[in-house]
């Protein structure tokens, strides 16, 4: 179990707290002077170190910025008072009612998660992944449930290697998965990837999921491609559609002006379609990328498309 006493004399280069919070580091240097807050240390080499209480406290900082506060009127508060702003923000969990396939609560898993009884999870999961199939498994049980996991992060209740135990284990399930389902049809080919920035490859795999459940054709790239490099991999696969995902830690800037780069890059009827939990893809979805707000929609798109092409017998 955690025991946050432990590392409580232990600090963060402002590197790291970027890396951890999602916050820039031009972003802490501004608060810093702006704010007050952060108040770093200085090590023997005049780099700033941050404690791990600031930490905590930039972490649900940073969750209430997602869902809408601005900095300067919670940047003031006490660690408890956003605490309680950060939970009456959290969605009530999807329940199942009447469902005789799901037989956990979500919280559940939550629970072994942060009792590391991370075999145990492992077991229950690929229980309801039988239990339910792949398609449901991905919409009704893994993406709440990673939502939560999220959640449970941002309010400190669950560590970050805890949260890499539960990415790990969900990881282990969906590949395994979806080596199972039959070979596709040719078309569409689905390019899948994250930008450099991006190192949360969950969503993704999420997608590549249902995608592959659909017939899509898929072809990974994991996470973290540069946009030349995505760029070369979709012409010389001859791909159809390059599927990106955004986690709520980028760079808004760096989302939009990431996928311009790419629409700029690519051939004009190769589609790009962009989906996660970032929030300027709701506020502002580009013009020229199909955004998805939901996973759920998958099977819409790819109707589209196969419909849109039918045509030319492509």
């Amino acid at each position: 179990m955690n025991d946050r006493s432990q590392v409580q004399g232990v600090t963060l280069s402002i590197a790291a707290v970027e890396r951890d919070t999602g916050l820039s580091k031009d972003t802490l240097r501004v608060w810093e002077r702006r704010y007050g807050f952060p108040q770093p240390a200085r090590d023997a080499f005049g780099e700033r170190t941050y404690p791990m209480d600031q930490v905590d406290k930039l972490r649900v900082i940073r969750r209430l910025m997602d869902a809408g506060h601005r900095p300067g009127k919670i940047i003031p508060l006490s660690i408890e008072q956003l605490q309680a702003m950060s939970e009456a923000t959290v969605p009530e969990p999807r329940r199942f009612a009447g469902s005789q396939a799901l037989t956990e609560p979500l919280e559940h898993y939550i629970e072994l998660v942060k009792a590391h009884q991370i075999e145990e999870l492992r077991r229950s999961l690929s229980q309801a992944l039988l239990r339910v199939g792949l398609a449901r498994f991905v919409t009704d049980i893994v993406s709440p449930l990673t939502q939560m996991v999220g959640d449970a992060w941002a309010r400190g209740y669950l560590e970050i290697f805890e949260e890499h135990l539960y990415t790990e284990s969900v990881q282990v399930i969906l590949r395994n998965a979806i080596n199972t389902i039959p070979q596709p049809g040719k078309r569409p080919r689905i390019l899948l990837t994250t930008f450099p920035q991006e190192p949360h490859g969950l969503g993704l795999l999420m997608a590549e999921a249902l995608l592959a459940l659909e017939g899509g054709r898929c072809i990974s790239l994991g996470t973290q491609t540069p946009v030349w490099d995505i760029v070369l991999a979709a012409t010389s696969q001859n791909c159809d559609i390059v599927a990106l995902s955004f986690s709520a830690c980028l760079n808004p800037n760096s989302v939009i002006e990431g996928l311009d780069d790419l629409r700029a890059k690519l051939p004009g009827q190769m589609e790009i379609w962009a989906g996660g939990s970032c929030p300027i893809l709701m506020r502002k979805p580009p013009k020229s990328v199909r955004v998805f707000n939901d996973l759920q929609q998958i099977h819409g798109a790819l109707v589209d498309w196969r419909a849109s092409h039918a045509a030319t017998g492509e």
